[in-house]
C-alpha cells in the first residue's frame, strides 16, 4: 500500500483498535489461478505478539479454502470511515480556487500465513467469539446456545475456521492532514453539516483540530 508519511499511521494499538472497530475484512490470497478474495467478519486476538492473530470462518464451499497457495502470506484489508470531499469545505476555494476533489479514508492491511481448519471444538469456539462480540453491546444478546445444538453442529459441519498470524500491519489514514488549517476546519464543519459525523469526527482526530 503506497502510504506518503503523513497518512502514515504505525501505532499497533490504533491499528488494533481500528480492526476491532471494522470487523469486516477482504481477504485475499493467492491460487495457482491468480488472487481470490473472501469478505468476511474477523476477530483480532492478542496473541501471539506483537500483531496479534485475525481468526474467522468461511463456508467449507468456498474456492477460497481450497486453492489459496499457503507458502504465499495472505491479506487482510479492514477499512474505517471514508468519504468524498468536495472542494466548497475549503477555505482556499474562496481564496484562489486551486482546489481539486478528493476522498478521505482509513485502511489497515494486515499480512500473514493463512491456516484453514476444521476442528468442530475450534470452530465452535470461534463462532462463539464472533458472535459474542456484536451480541454483547445489544439489551439482550443472542447466544450459539440459544440454537438447539444439533443445529448448530449442522451448520459447523458447513464452515472451516481461518486463523492469520499477522506478521506485518499497514496503516493509512488520509483525513485532510496535508491540507492548511483553515482547509480541515472546513472540512470538519462541512461533512458535520452534511451529515457525515463519523468521517468529521476521524478527520477532526487525525488533524487534532
Amino acid at each position: 500500500m503506497y502510504v506518503p508519511a503523513h497518512f502514515s499511521e504505525d501505532r499497533i494499538e490504533v491499528l488494533h483498535a481500528s480492526i476491532r472497530s471494522a470487523g469486516l475484512a477482504t481477504l485475499v490470497s493467492m491460487t495457482a489461478d491468480g488472487l481470490i478474495a473472501s469478505h468476511a467478519p474477523m476477530l483480532l486476538v492478542p496473541s501471539p505478539g506483537p500483531f496479534g492473530t485475525l481468526i474467522g470462518h468461511l463456508a467449507k464451499a468456498n474456492p477460497h479454502v481450497r486453492t489459496a497457495d499457503p507458502a504465499v502470506p495472505a491479506l487482510a484489508i479492514f477499512h474505517g470511515p471514508d468519504g468524498y470531499i468536495t472542494p466548497s469545505y475549503y477555505a482556499a476555494k474562496k481564496e484562489h480556487g486551486k482546489v481539486v476533489p478528493t476522498w478521505n479514508y482509513a485502511a489497515i492491511h494486515a499480512y500473514g500465513t493463512l491456516e484453514v481448519f476444521d476442528d468442530p471444538a475450534r470452530l465452535r469456539d470461534i463462532v462463539t467469539a464472533l458472535t459474542d462480540r456484536h451480541e454483547t453491546p445489544r439489551a439482550q444478546p443472542w447466544a450459539v446456545t440459544d440454537a438447539p445444538d444439533g443445529f448448530v453442529q449442522g451448520l459447523l459441519g458447513a464452515i472451516v475456521g481461518i486463523s492469520l498470524r499477522i506478521d506485518r500491519l499497514e496503516g493509512k489514514v488520509k483525513m485532510s492532514q496535508n491540507r492548511p488549517a483553515a482547509d480541515q476546519a472546513g472540512v470538519i464543519g462541512g461533512l458535520r453539516a452534511d451529515g457525515q459525523d463519523r468521517l468529521a469526527e476521524a478527520v477532526r482526530q487525525a488533524v487534532s483540530v
